[in-house]
Order: C-alpha cells, then sequence, then structure tokens
C-alpha cells in the first residue's frame, strides 16, 4: 500500500517539455514552491551556480533552459528538494548540494524509495543522500555491528546518532553511548581539570553537534543527567558490558587494535556497537597502529557485522570538501 507522503508527493509537480530545450515544472500548491526556491530564490541561485544552468521562475512554474541532460539533471534536484520539503517543512543548504549528488540525479533513481529510509528525529527528518548511506541506514537498523570507514563529510556520525536517538525514544534500547579516543590528551585524562564529562567533552564535540541538531538542547542535557546519553572516553570502556545499548566509537582511526577489539567485546543483549573513522586521519604517533582498518578485514565475514566504506562521492558537505578528498585521495594513488 503506498504510503500518504508518496501519493502527495506525486500530485504536487507536473514536467512540461518544449521544443526549444526548455523545461516547465508547474507546482501544483504555491507553497511547495516558495520553499524549493527559497528566500530570495537563493535555493534556485545555488543550483544555478552549482550546475552552470539558467533557472528562472515564472507563476507557479520553475523554468529550465539548457540541454536535455542538464534539464533532467535539475528536475530530479527539484523532485528531491520538494519531497525534502514536504517531509520536513523546511531546506537547507546541505539539501541543495545533496539534491544534485550524482546518485539522486540518476534518471532510473525512484526518489520514493528514499521515504522507507528516513530517520524521523523530534526537529527534524533525516534522509539518505546517496546509495551508500541508504546501506550504512539499512545496516544501522539490521546489524548488531557496523563498522564505517570514508572521509569527513560523508554522514557517518550524524546518521549513526540519528537512528540511535530514535531507538532510545521509541523505547527500544535504555540507553546511548558516546565515546571516542583522547588521543590529543594521550588517553591519560586524569589530569586534566574538571570530573570525566569537563575532560572529554571538547574531544566529543561533533557528536554533541550531532545531538542538538536532532533534539532539543534542554532535552538533550535531560538525558545527559538521567544516564540514557552517556559520555565515556575509550579508555573508560574496558571491563564493561553493554546491555539495552547503542554505542558508537567516533574517530576510531585513532584506536589501536587493541582498543577496538576491547570496545566491540563489550556488546551485550539487546545492543549495536558502531565503530566509525576516517583512515586518511590517523592522528596515532605511529599510524601503523590504527586498527580500524585491520577490524573491516578480520570481521567483515561475519553475517552479524556490516562494514561500509564510504568515498568522495558520497560527501553531503559543500561540494568543494568532495573534491579536496579526491584531490588527497589521488594523490596517495601516484
Amino acid at each position: 500500500m503506498k504510503s500518504t507522503a508518496e501519493k502527495n508527493f506525486k500530485t504536487q509537480l507536473k514536467f512540461v517539455y518544449s521544443d526549444n530545450n526548455t523545461l516547465s515544472i508547474i507546482f501544483q500548491k504555491n507553497e511547495i514552491l516558495l520553499g524549493v526556491v527559497g528566500e530570495f530564490n537563493n535555493n534556485i541561485k545555488q543550483l544555478e551556480e552549482i550546475t552552470d544552468t539558467n533557472i528562472y521562475t515564472r507563476g507557479n512554474s520553475i523554468l529550465v533552459k539548457s540541454n536535455q541532460k542538464k534539464n533532467e539533471l535539475i528536475k530530479n534536484a527539484i523532485k528531491f528538494l520538494s519531497e525534502q520539503f514536504i517531509i520536513n517543512g523546511t531546506i537547507e543548504k546541505k539539501d541543495v548540494i545533496s539534491s544534485i549528488n550524482k546518485f539522486m540525479i540518476d534518471e532510473k533513481n525512484n526518489y520514493i524509495k528514499n521515504i522507507e529510509y528516513i530517520i524521523k528525529t523530534p526537529k527534524k527528518s533525516v534522509i539518505p543522500r546517496s546509495e551508500k548511506q541508504k546501506k550504512y541506514v539499512r545496516a544501522l537498523k539490521e546489524s548488531e555491528i557496523i563498522i564505517s570507514a570514508g572521509p569527513a563529510g560523508t554522514g557517518k556520525t550524524f546518521l549513526a546518532v540519528a537512528v540511535a536517538l530514535t531507538m532510545l525514544l521509541e523505547k527500544k534500547i535504555e540507553r546511548i553511548i558516546l565515546s571516542r579516543p583522547a588521543v590529543e590528551a594521550g588517553e591519560r585524562l586524569g589530569f586534566l581539570p574538571g570530573d570525566m564529562r569537563e575532560k572529554v567533552d571538547p574531544y566529543l564535540r561533533p557528536l554533541y553537534d550531532s545531538l542538538y541538531d536532532l533534539l532539543d538542547f534542554e532535552k538533550i542535557q535531560k538525558k545527559i543527567e538521567v544516564g540514557d546519553i552517556e559520555i565515556a572516553p575509550l579508555a573508560f570502556m574496558r571491563g564493561r558490558t553493554l546491555k539495552n545499548s547503542f554505542a558508537i566509537l567516533d574517530e576510531a582511526q585513532n584506536a589501536t587494535d587493541t582498543q577496538i577489539k576491547m570496545f566491540l567485546t563489550r556488546i551485550g543483549e539487546n545492543s549495536k556497537i558502531v565503530i566509525n573513522g576516517d583512515p586518511s586521519q590517523i592522528d596515532l604517533p605511529n599510524k601503523n597502529l590504527s586498527g580500524l582498518n585491520r577490524s573491516k578485514k578480520l570481521l567483515g565475514h561475519l553475517k552479524e557485522i556490516s562494514v561500509v566504506d564510504f568515498d568522495h562521492t558520497d560527501v553531503v558537505r559543500h561540494p568543494l570538501v568532495s573534491k579536496i578528498v579526491k584531490a588527497y585521495s589521488d594523490q596517495k594513488t601516484e
């Protein structure tokens, strides 16, 4: 049975092709048109800049005048942005960037299929931006242990936190545990001022940022205070057994083989463990000590464990980030 969102989406847009390579995208509701266009036409201007295409608005329509390939590119981008607006009621700058991701502009790609991967949180609905991200979300929901590796900006941490938060709010788990190696402090945190949370907060800031982006600040603080969300440096995880928990180890490229083994073997009943890292950003004194890649090789064959490798094509930040990542990656292969 088709969802209400799918039925509504199919009735919102109409596409009319003219002989002079002009595509008219007609909106049934001006509210959706205004959301897609953005304040002061900012979304359209950004699409024009990224795709080097001329896009116009006229009445209840968006007009695209270019070759067939670019017309289809903009068509699919507008479809994606319309869907995003219908679901979330807003469009962010990163959504415009994602809308022209090569996975999103494939003619054969069915946009509505993305609905099954939507992660609904109190502040927003999170939609995977690429095929790898969809595979990752599916793994986060179905597998007991997930190991992901790839460059910054591919959504590894954000998607994991989003899935963990929805499971916590739906009472499928009792606790979220966020961990990260405090390499800069040499994992010797005793000499740092403050209690444990104050000691490790600077190292866990990206995880906090993801939480605050998905749930109100006050509610996050309350869940931290009552222990529903726990902040624990990797060094403090030894000897524990995690039950009814969703544990995320971020920046795992800075964890040694022994540390990753220790973290993975904490898993208990009704729990998930996620290992995230970027092999190109190892801060350990001896880069050969990093255990991230070794864990993928040793455990990737186990059916209970999912391994997802991201690359520059999955970056959903500014397009320039993808180009930077690719440039550095290409240099290593020369």
